[in-house]
């Protein structure tokens, strides 16, 4: 079992697994289904390889779809340390689900999808440093969704009625916040990868994210 002294942290990557025409449908058209699928592991091996080069705490993948994909093998071969299928009817369940597992265990956990290529290892640092302050901290997107949430605790209502994928995401989450009475922190902005327009934001090619540190 993993430890979980004070002031430990779990980060968990969201990611689909691969399937041709069911991943980064949105991006269809402009680039073919087999394109899109490729670019969609191209963003969940360079998030992989983000989470583990920050040394930050250990690294979970909790997957929608097949956790049996090579994809995701490769991930544990990197130091992934955990990989579980999501659990939820909708995104928000899902999120909810992996928070409250992850809180079981650890102090603090970090969830971020894996379609933010613009996630570093000081805006990770950055999210756990605000958790020290507040129970909760959101990572903008500037699409109006986020592309972080972390948190020292969970609610199940900050993840229910939310319209998922739309605009407002991030808006009505902040309502909610209020509306709970939960403090929370803001990091900048960020562009994810959603949309035709978004393609410019990818640096690529695959394999170009940091390279995990070797554990000792």
């Amino acid at each position: 079992m993993p430890a979980s002294g004070r002031g430990s942290a779990l980060l968990i990557q969201f990611a689909r697994e691969p399937v041709e025409g069911a991943v980064k449908t949105r991006l269809i058209g402009a680039l073919s289904p087999r394109q899109a699928c490729r670019l969609h592991s191209e963003l969940v091996q360079w998030t992989c390889n983000t989470l583990l080069a920050a040394q930050l705490g250990d690294v979970e993948l909790a997957v929608a779809g097949s956790t049996g994909h090579p994809l995701f093998a490769a991930c544990r071969e990197r130091g992934v340390r955990g990989l579980t299928r999501q659990r939820g009817g909708d995104l928000g369940e899902r999120m909810y689900n992996a928070m409250l597992d992850g809180l079981t265990r650890y102090e603090r956990v970090l969830l971020v999808g894996s379609d933010c290529p613009a996630i570093d290892s000081a805006y990770l640092q950055r999210a756990l440093e605000a958790l020290d302050r507040v129970p909760v901290v959101l990572g903008p997107a500037v699409d109006g969704g986020y592309v972080l949430i972390g948190g020292r605790q969970v609610d199940p209502r900050l993840f229910s009625g939310i319209p998922w994928g739309g605009d407002k995401v991030y808006a009505r989450t902040l309502r909610r916040l209020r509306a709970l009475g939960l403090r929370w922190a803001a990091l900048p902005a960020l562009a994810d990868i959603d949309r035709p327009a978004d393609l410019v934001h990818w640096r690529g090619p695959l394999g170009a994210g940091p390279e995990p540190a070797v554990r000792r």
